[in-house]
């Protein structure tokens, strides 16, 4: 695929048939656009025990007993796990990798879609493959997984001692470690949990427990210094690799960093921090109170709260502004540095940021209908299903992508159109 500086944003519309297909196969499953709009593919169904994907009408040549999560890479690149001979594995543009394994899922992508992981199970041992290279050491159990941004580096937590369900002294003792790129740390914990790997790749933090009742952060094995009531996922930094995590104590939730506090602020809840490109801000999904949920900027929580929910936090591209969704008594909002947009809607999905990060996007469904909104203003047409928007390098125009009246349409159109 392209990069999105040589993509069509000149044709204001393109048309693929879509409902066509279910006459031409047994069945059709759910439709799978490409990042660039040019391509929708769905799984069909052939014959007995014969699946194919289905792109832009044309199939791929090689059929399977089992066929399913399609999914576009953001490379342009289309992956399927795949069933032939009672083996499973990942299929790329129709072609297999030549490894097979007992079973495989969660496929992860690098941000540029160059790199692509599973999780792969075989002979009841457990482990990741990348780009058709699995690990060379297995694992009795194995969770959370994650993928380095680059595609360089995986890791997982994985289970390196074997004990009987019911054998609670061994469990104590501790089973369980980090694993990066198939290698076990040497320390064990009763748990370890999500995880992430730094920027270049060379450092690995993870959730881990080291009692029944204590909890921190483990980096390269090492556990911080200080333990806490519970933890969530850590981050780095990016501009010094230090490791910052919410944690609970005392009752309450706050940052820490290298197990030294962050913030000043306590939160009833706090999670997915987050920081901006240049590691200039840093925001967290928080709840000031019992029941009301909002995000905090360095540390200070927006004045606008939610009741439900809010999720899906995103910074623009230059660190300066934030989106996220909200949820207020069974609607939800779109969010914009502490504005509200004035819409509410059945669903929200993340928004989108222009590159020059002064407009947001987002795809919304009021009514069963799917549209998008753009800084507060809603495109007046309607579909049946939609993908994410993506605004064009510039930021003068947007890609819409949509299934209306059995076809897929792919427009392009002015931002200044629909936001004014």
């Amino acid at each position: 695929m392209k990069h999105p500086e040589q993509w069509d944003w000149d044709s204001p519309r393109k048309e693929i048939p879509f409902a066509s297909w279910q006459s031409q196969f047994n069945w059709v499953e759910e439709p799978h656009v490409s990042p660039d709009g040019e391509s929708v593919a769905a799984i069909v169904n052939t014959g007995e025990g014969e699946f194919k994907v289905c792109i832009n009408g044309a199939t791929w040549e090689t059929s399977f007993e089992k066929t399913w999560h399609l999914r576009f890479a953001p490379d342009g690149r289309l992956t399927a796990i795949v069933s032939e001979s009672g083996e499973w594995t990942l299929a790329v543009d129709g072609v297999p990798w030549e490894n097979r394994f007992g079973y495989v899922w969660e496929p992860r992508f690098s941000a540029d879609g160059t790199s692509i992981a599973v999780k792969f199970q075989q002979d009841m041992r457990y482990g990741m493959a990348v780009n058709d290279a699995p690990w060379a050491t297995t694992f009795a159990n194995m969770t959370c997984a994650t993928l380095s941004a680059d595609g360089r580096r995986s890791a997982a937590a994985v289970q390196v001692e074997n004990f009987g369900e019911a054998d609670i002294a061994a469990f104590q003792k501790g089973a369980f470690s980090a694993a990066l790129d198939g290698q076990p740390w040497d320390r064990r914990f009763v748990n370890v949990w999500n995880m992430a790997i730094s920027p270049d790749g060379r450092t690995l933090a993870a959730e881990v427990r080291l009692t029944l009742y204590d909890y921190t952060i483990a980096v390269n094995g090492e556990p911080w210094g200080r333990t806490f009531n519970c933890v969530w996922e850590p981050v780095f930094d990016p501009r010094d690799g230090s490791v910052l995590a919410p944690v609970r104590q005392a009752g309450q939730w706050t940052l820490v960093r290298d197990g030294s506090p962050a913030w000043e602020r306590r939160f009833v809840q706090l999670w997915h921090p987050m920081f901006s490109t240049d590691g200039a801000n840093l925001a967290a999904i928080v709840a000031p109170s019992f029941g009301n949920w909002t995000v905090a900027v360095n540390g200070t929580p927006w004045r606008s709260t939610f009741n439900e929910l809010v999720a899906d936090a995103v910074f623009s591209p230059d660190g300066k502004r934030i989106a996220a969704i909200g949820k207020q008594n069974g609607s939800y909002h779109i969010i914009v540095n502490d504005s509200v947009w004035p819409q509410a809607f059945d669903m929200a999905w993340a928004p989108v940021f222009s590159p020059d990060g002064r407009q947001a996007a987002a795809k919304v469904q009021k009514n069963g209908k799917c549209s998008f909104a753009i800084d507060g203003r809603l495109w007046s047409g309607q579909a049946e299903s939609a993908w994410d928007p993506v605004f064009s390098p510039d930021g003068r125009k947007i890609l819409f992508r949509t299934i209306e009246n059995g076809s897929y349409v792919r427009r392009v159109l002015s931002v200044s159109d629909i936001a004014g």
